[in-house]
């Protein structure tokens, strides 16, 4: 699925605007960035969850030339994914995760 592709099921499934939807899509998308960037653990029920791996600087090799060449330290995000995606993806295509997260949290 694209980012475009998401934002059209997401202005359908919504019954709004494309540009509407947009504007979602985005804002969830920079606010997942700026949470990473500030080194936040980015946490969805039912789906998983994003944290920031660092890496320590070190030396490589070009595989070019052979070069020497310095590698500066360096965080990466990681997604972990939780169980019930992990379900729904192995056991059952037509799984809707997001009405069992609601099923639970009514619970």
């Amino acid at each position: 699925m694209t980012k475009a592709e998401l934002i059209n099921l997401v202005a359908e499934n919504a019954g709004i605007t494309r540009v509407k939807a947009e504007t979602i899509v985005n804002t969830i998308f920079d606010s997942m960035i700026e949470a990473l960037h500030r080194d936040d653990r980015i946490e969805i029920r039912g789906f998983g969850s994003f944290v920031n791996r660092k890496y320590d600087a070190y030396q490589g090799r070009n595989p070019r030339t052979g070069e020497i060449i310095n590698v500066q330290d360096k965080k990466l995000p990681f997604f972990k994914v939780g169980k019930e995606l992990k379900d729904a993806v192995n056991k059952n295509p037509n799984i809707n995760v997001t009405e069992e997260a609601t099923d639970e949290d009514e619970d």
